[in-house]
């Protein structure tokens, strides 16, 4: 624990505020000549987010540092209030948790995709063609079939959503984090994954375990298609960080449909709420809920998935999704509400990006900036500034009059 975090901790009082944050996953993104110097949210239609801003201050946030694009793991972190950079933790960690199984010391964990490999065992399609999810389910039933065991190491395959699976490695001697398989661009063959920490027997145990894993895997899937390899990513064991009720004194619900962001929210200590899967159940679930919790995380994908496509109308189209649902939210109105993304996805980056994402917090203390509509541009002149995430939390807390008075 930092001096800072001890400064925080001392101040925290009780509470019986309702504090909500709303996380359009990638909201973030630029404006080019193409889409008329519009990104997809000043382009959209959001009456709902208007009326919320009029009453609101907005700001931007750095994820992790200037210029530093982050990964899901590291954004998600720091709007919990995690360093992203003191606090690492593998993708596979988080994956597994998110599908509910359970991790022990000495697990390695590794989050998986299927892909498309040619006769030269060449990357032809990182994803292979975005395969259904029963399809991924019907090969990591044959996978498990097959191998259950890497010399004395216990194999678990757990199918996710799409073409994405867990391989847990469960075993003795052993850890991360190590290099992705995932070559990051189509023509090049499947990585080897080595030890980040080339001195670490345990990780290049590891290392071996997952050559020998691919080399009983592979052959399994050679006559599959479109799915005839696949590509680790993450590749870590759990750390030990604080939960998220021992840092804020809030008892906190994870209200998301994909398995990584329950994985986060269950890293830090948050209960998962299962059953939701589009943002209006989501919201309708926060309803049911609101008595039981005094902190909601709810989790909104496709502005960051069309983003990833490049895709600048369906972007748009998602963001106005969630402005139509967000009256359900407003049926029980939190005393804290503050609207982001975890990061930017640029739509003609078709990917992540260091570029600060906006935010908008409303309460009955935030005053108001007096900005008509919840954008990147009104973001940029709002009083909250540019700050890091991880500071995001202590600004909602602050809002919930949650801190006493610092010195006399």
């Amino acid at each position: 624990m930092t001096k800072l975090d001890e400064m925080y901790d001392k101040l925290t009082l009780p509470t019986k505020a309702k504090i909500a944050l709303v996380v359009l996953d990638g909201v973030g993104d630029i404006a080019t000549k193409e889409n008329g110097f519009l990104t997809p949210l000043e382009a959209a239609k959001t009456p709902i987010m208007d009326k919320l801003s009029r009453e609101a201050i907005q700001g931007r946030m750095t994820p992790v540092a200037p210029g530093v694009t982050p990964g899901s793991g590291p954004g998600h972190l720091a709007l919990f209030g995690y360093d992203p950079v003191d606090t690492q933790v593998g993708r596979g960690v988080i994956e597994a948790l998110g599908l509910g199984l359970e991790l022990k010391a000495g697990d390695v964990a590794a989050r998986a995709n299927f892909c498309s490999l040619d006769a030269d065992g060449l990357v032809t399609d990182r994803r292979a063609g975005r395969i259904e999810t029963e399809e991924c389910e019907r090969l990591c039933a044959i996978l498990s079939k097959k191998i259950k065991k890497v010399s004395n190491t216990q194999i678990i395959i757990q199918p996710g959503k799409g073409h994405r699976f867990v391989v847990i490695f469960r075993g003795t001697g052993m850890e991360g984090p190590l290099n992705d398989t995932d070559p990051q661009r189509e023509g090049l063959p499947i990585a080897e994954s080595t030890p980040l920490d080339p001195s670490s027997k345990k990780a290049q145990k590891a290392a071996k375990l997952i050559k020998a894993f691919y080399d009983k895997a592979l052959p399994i899937l050679k006559d599959e298609r479109p799915a005839n390899g696949f590509l680790m990513r993450g590749i870590a064991h759990q750390p030990d960080i604080p939960t998220f009720e021992e840092r804020y004194k809030l008892k906190a619900a994870c209200l998301a449909v994909y398995p990584m962001y329950k994985g986060l929210a269950q890293l830090v200590g948050m209960d998962k709420v299962e059953g939701p899967q589009s943002i209006s159940e989501q919201f309708n679930r926060y309803l049911e809920e609101y008595d039981n919790y005094d902190f909601f995380f709810i989790h909104y994908k496709y502005t960051d998935m069309y983003g990833e496509d490049g895709n600048f109308e369906a972007k748009k189209k998602a963001i106005e999704e969630l402005d139509e649902a967000l009256p359900i939210l407003l049926q029980k109105r939190p005393d804290v509400i503050a609207i982001t993304g975890d990061h930017s996805t640029p739509c003609p980056m078709k990917g992540h990006s260091w570029h600060p994402q906006p935010v908008l917090l409303t309460s009955a203390f935030s005053g108001s900036d007096k900005l008509d509509r919840f954008t990147e541009t009104g973001a940029n002149i709002g009083s909250m500034g540019v700050f890091d995430a991880k500071f995001l939390i202590r600004h909602m807390q602050a809002h919930a009059m949650m801190f006493d008075k610092y010195g006399a």
